[in-house]
């Protein structure tokens, strides 16, 4: 059993990541700055915190083993028109590394991002891929600066620390304008549909692949200190496709338009997960198909 700080334990990975490690028997304190509204075991356990206030950083409990940093603001073309949310990223990433070098455990999983691959000509890449020259959006380079501050606290204080880039995580507790809980929402709606390029080819990676692989990060966490790795499904679905798909689900009367691709905006990714698949032992079993269903049920179910 590990006490863990979750940041951000209110958002799709956060509620349901909270969830896991509670069942664990882990001691997990959540930090958030809104209450969840789905999980009353994750209320419980939840510290309203503004985290780009350094003096309400500092007043979190130092008796931590590991810190899992996922808040952000997440959404990659809100911070093209208001970039200073990208900044509050930076921001939010220093403090919360001045705090985690106090901390009983000096351990930090930080969550990075696809965004960080920029769009390049292959469309399976791996870790060693990623390129600040590529950068795309204020977003991404929030996570790069985030990513470059995690290993300047390894080597100048000792911090350990995973980085972990997730892929178009989705599922249940999402109701944000994230792709596919967007289109879900409208569709149920009769409402019609904007997909901002036609060939956007992304890495859906459904919630609880999302989680067996952190917690097997969490679980190895000393043994890949210093670690760049991605989670992902490893396949690509085409945006179109995947708003076909709940489209056909919903019996939905909702059309399509396709528009032009949005600046800061990854036209094609998708994740070599070999380096998870070798130092963590993650297979992520939950197709893009299966995934659409089990959302669209968790969506009827609210």
């Amino acid at each position: 059993m590990r006490k863990i700080l979750v940041t951000g334990c209110n958002g799709t990975i956060g509620t349901e990541l909270c969830l896991r490690l509670l069942k664990e028997g882990h001691e997990v304190l959540g930090i958030d700055m809104r209450d969840n509204k789905w999980e009353s075991a994750v209320a419980k356990i939840t510290q309203i915190k503004d985290l780009t206030k350094k003096e309400e950083v500092n007043s979190l409990p130092i008796d931590i083993d590991v810190v899992i940093h996922l808040a952000a603001n997440a959404r990659v073309y809100d911070l093209v028109i208001e970039p200073d949310k990208a900044l509050a990223n930076v921001t939010t990433t220093y403090n919360i590394l001045e705090y985690v070098r106090k901390t009983t455990g000096k351990r930090i999983l930080f969550a990075s991002s696809r965004e960080t691959y920029g769009n390049q000509e292959k469309e399976i890449l791996k870790e060693t891929d990623a390129d600040f020259n590529l950068c795309e959006s204020p977003y991404a380079a929030s996570k790069f600066a985030g990513e470059a501050f995690v290993q300047g606290y390894r080597r100048a204080y000792g911090v350990k620390g995973v980085i972990v880039r997730f892929s178009n995580v989705y599922g249940k507790y999402d109701e944000s304008n994230r792709f596919v809980p967007l289109m879900i929402r409208k569709m149920k709606a009769g409402e019609d549909v904007e997909i901002f390029g036609e060939e956007k080819c992304l890495d859906f990676t459904y919630i609880t692949d999302a989680i067996d692989g952190v917690m097997l990060m969490i679980k190895k966490f000393d043994q890949i200190d210093g670690e760049v790795i991605n989670l992902g499904y490893g396949a690509g679905a085409k945006l179109t496709a995947v708003a076909e798909m709940i489209k056909k689900e919903l019996s939905a009367n909702s059309n399509i338009a396709i528009k032009d691709n949005r600046p800061g905006e990854v036209i094609r990714y998708v994740a070599d997960i070999t380096k998870a698949k070798t130092l963590l032992g993650y297979h992520p079993q939950v197709s893009i198909e299966e995934g659409i269903k089990k959302s669209i049920e968790w969506a009827n179910s609210q």
